[in-house]
Order: structure tokens, then C-alpha cells, then sequence
């Protein structure tokens, strides 16, 4: 049965998407079968794999409105990469909080789809949006459990405290098995003093699994969602490919 990730911060800019995109196709590189669902409604972990945002009739939102079989929203072999899968998303979904009001046991409503199509991949990686409403309570419920990117700078504690509070809060009432996956460090600039303290400020506050790999500042990270394609793809020697494969074998490992 395969793993499911969310990866959740409600802070924006934390590498996030980022995280999302590269790792699922530092897993799929690594022969793992993948299907990554990004569930934002900017969608931007869609147009980071070169889709169109309004391309597909069956996306996300169809799916937790129950108004389409999951297998029916799946991309096959996104950006021609074989083992990797997405389920795409719109603008449609801003509206899915209102949407899910009528809906029986809606935080239940991504969990209850997903479990049709489990077996069939070894990791489901879930893009939440930057914010701790409906959709990414859906995430944490579907998930068992959720990777925390962390942007090296002076408010990153700030922000992993509530998102605890959160992971606490749906493990207490919805989903009694969901634990903290680790957290991640992103956008690491090695030449300030600023991210070394950061690294060290959460190792010493933090009680969690700190994954060892960290995430540099690097421009061929920032410029390949705008070729629609994941690092590894778009400079498979560059820095930011480099460690993404580490952390994919991270997680590989954290079993």
C-alpha cells in the first residue's frame, strides 16, 4: 500500500510547491510510482509540470465534490516521465469550501476517493494550499503523514508551531494515525549567518524529525516551473537536482 504525503505549511513563499513538484519526480526517478494531486487552487504545482490550468475537464475539485471517479482526473506520465501521475488543478477549487458545505463528512471526502487507487502507487504526494482550511484539512486527513517545508529565515518557528497545533488537531479528531513526516529546510543561502541560525534555532526548539538533506537558494530552481518542468528535467546537475534526489532517498528510507 502506498505512502501519502501531504506537504502543508500555511505560510506562503516557503518552497512548498517547490518541494512538491521535485520531490515527486526525484521518487519517480528513483523507480518509485508516483501520483502527485495538487490540491491549491492557484495550481501552480500543475503549471509547474507545463499543464494548462484550464486543460483539464476532470481535475481536484471534481473529485472531492464526488462529481468524478478519481481514475478518471488521473494525468498519466506528466512531462513524459514515466511512473509519475498528477491530478491537476483550477480556479474552480477556491470555491470547494462553500461547495463541500452540503457534502456529508466532508473532511472525509479526498481520503474516501484515494483509497480506490492506493495500491497502485508507492507515494501520493499532496500539495496543500498555503493556508489551514477545508482543503488542506482534507489533505491531512487523507494523508498518513505531512512533510513541512521550512524557509531559513527569522519567522519559520512562527508558523511550525501552528501547523502542529493543526497536525495535532486532525490526528485528535479525524485522523488518529497522521504524524509529523519530518520537516525540511528550503532555501538555503550558505553565505549569511541568518540561515545557519535558523537551521540551529529549530533543531534546538524542535522535537521532530529534521530531515538531513537542505535545500540551497538556486536559480535553476526558481527558473524551471517556467519551462513546465521538475529540476531533475530541467538541469539534472545543478545543485537544487542534486539535493532533491537526496532528500527523495530520505524519504525513501524514512519508512
Amino acid at each position: 500500500m502506498g505512502r501519502t504525503i501531504a506537504i502543508a505549511n500555511q505560510k506562503g513563499g516557503v518552497g512548498k510547491t517547490t518541494t512538491a513538484i521535485n520531490l515527486s519526480a526525484c521518487l519517480a526517478e528513483a523507480g518509485q510510482k508516483v501520483l502527485i494531486i495538487d490540491i491549491d487552487p492557484q495550481g501552480n504545482t500543475t503549471s509547474g509540470y507545463g499543464l494548462s490550468k484550464d486543460g483539464s475537464s476532470n481535475t481536484v475539485y471534481e473529485v472531492i465534490l464526488q462529481e468524478c471517479n478519481i481514475k478518471d482526473a488521473i494525468i498519466k506520465n506528466v512531462a513524459d516521465i514515466e511512473n509519475l501521475d498528477i491530478i491537476s488543478s483550477n480556479v474552480n477549487l477556491a470555491g470547494a469550501e462553500i461547495d463541500l458545505i452540503d457534502i456529508d463528512n466532508r473532511e472525509y471526502s479526498l481520503k474516501s476517493a484515494i483509497k480506490e487507487i492506493r495500491d497502485e502507487y508507492d507515494y501520493i504526494i499532496l500539495d496543500c494550499p498555503p493556508s489551514l482550511s477545508m482543503l488542506t484539512v482534507n489533505a491531512m486527513t487523507a494523508a498518513d503523514s505531512v512533510l513541512v517545508p521550512i524557509q531559513c529565515e527569522y519567522y519559520a518557528l512562527e508558523g511550525l508551531t501552528q501547523l502542529i497545533h493543526t497536525v495535532n488537531l486532525v490526528k485528535k479528531k479525524l485522523n488518529p494515525d497522521l504524524k509529523l513526516e519530518g520537516v525540511v529546510f528550503t532555501m538555503y543561502d550558505s553565505r549569511t549567518n541568518l540561515s545557519l541560525q535558523v537551521v540551529e534555532n529549530v533543531k534546538d526548539n524542535l522535537q521532530e524529525n529534521i530531515y538531513k538533506t537542505i535545500i540551497p537558494r538556486n536559480i535553476r530552481l526558481a527558473e524551471a516551473p517556467s519551462h513546465g518542468l521538475p529540476i531533475n528535467l530541467y538541469d539534472s546537475k545543478s545543485s537544487g537536482a542534486e539535493s532533491y534526489r537526496m532528500l527523495a532517498a530520505e524519504v525513501i528510507a524514512n519508512k
